[in-house]
């Protein structure tokens, strides 16, 4: 587990000082993985930074289970630092290593004997898919291969936490994918909590079970996903279909002019059973006629997720809306005057 609090850091410029980060608090549960989104120059690296020990807060504590790194020293802060594995943003291997040699790195920095670093080494280029790779130089390999590689090396001296600095930076949709599938076999096979630093939402979309938004040094927004989309958020807002147009709808209703409805609605499902079937049994229960206006589905992770714009029509229509409510819906009632605009 990780936990991060008060965090404050400052740069001192010339005759100026920036604050990079500014009370900022949190926790990232053992096993997860946590997404640090925010624009450029929002704290993100730097917080990073302070967590791998690469960079000394000004004050505040950083625990990785339960021990106050902030306050280590000497051989202490070495082990602790043996702990926490990295993913530096960018190409970081060495060109005269092979594949395999990167990886060894750490073990040989360790003392490990050379059966042992052959051993791990070989687990590690297995876990990222890479095993035939292992004699390959750097410049040889794709740039996802590398940065899988750069992975795998985090990863040797068994970390119970890593970090991901713009882990899929630079990289193409389908070598993005193969990425991400590392991280996430690495907190599934490995259980290792793993923090990614990104600005792309897409990210925290495919892999993350908690994301902290930051903004100008602080922590704005700060839970796990599935919570944040099921009410109004900016993690809902950046990941979530919006409802003035229809997305990924199939044999689904769609009809314009809100007028002829008695009630329309926001509406976020979560969950299989949700998105599958709980507006076709809202409607069919209250004897409401629903359609579907606009909105669309969306996967976090393995959980779909909807969000639709929908219009009722029918005496019983604030009773189905309640009935999705009371059965794990989001509702927001809306009017035809707020809809319009």
């Amino acid at each position: 587990m990780i936990t991060v609090e008060n965090l404050v850091k400052t740069f001192r410029g010339r005759g100026e000082t920036l604050v990079a980060l500014d009370g900022v608090s949190l926790e990232v549960p053992q096993g997860t993985v946590c997404g640090v989104v925010g624009q450029s120059g929002a704290g993100k690296s730097t917080l990073a930074r302070c967590v791998a020990l690469l960079e000394k807060p000004d004050s505040g504590a950083i625990r990785v289970d339960g021990t106050d790194l902030v306050s280590l020293g000497g051989a202490a802060l070495r082990a602790a630092r043996r702990r926490i594995g990295v993913v530096p943003q960018g190409d970081s291997l060495l060109r005269q290593r092979t594949a395999a040699g990167n990886v060894a790195l750490p073990l040989e920095s360790a003392g490990a004997a050379r059966l042992q670093r052959r051993a791990r080494v070989l687990e590690l280029l297995d876990l990222v898919g890479l095993a035939d790779k292992a004699g390959a130089y750097p410049d040889q390999l794709s740039g996802g291969q590398r940065q899988r590689v750069a992975i795998a090396r985090a990863l040797a001296g068994s970390p119970s936490v890593l970090l991901a600095d713009e882990p899929t930076s630079a990289l193409d949709p389908e070598t993005t994918a193969s990425v991400l599938g590392v991280l996430d076999r690495a907190r599934a096979e490995l259980g290792v909590t793993v923090l990614i630093v990104t600005h792309d939402m897409d990210v925290v979309r495919r892999i993350c079970d908690d994301v902290a938004v930051l903004e100008k040094g602080r922590v704005v927004e700060h839970g796990k996903v599935l919570d944040l989309v099921a009410r109004e958020s900016r993690t809902a807002s950046a990941l979530l279909p919006t409802t003035d147009q229809i997305t990924g709808l199939s044999s689904v209703d769609s009809e314009r002019g809100y007028g002829r409805f008695d009630r329309i609605a926001d509406v976020t499902l979560v969950g299989f059973a949700a998105v599958g079937a709980l507006l076709p049994e809202a409607s069919t229960r209250f004897g409401v006629q629903l359609a579907v206006l606009g909105g669309g589905l969306t996967r976090l992770a393995d959980t779909p997720v909807a969000r639709f714009r929908v219009g009722l029509s029918g005496d019983r229509a604030d009773a189905a809306l309640d009935f999705i409510t009371e059965h794990g819906g989001v509702v927001q009632r809306a009017t035809r005057e707020e809809v319009a605009a």
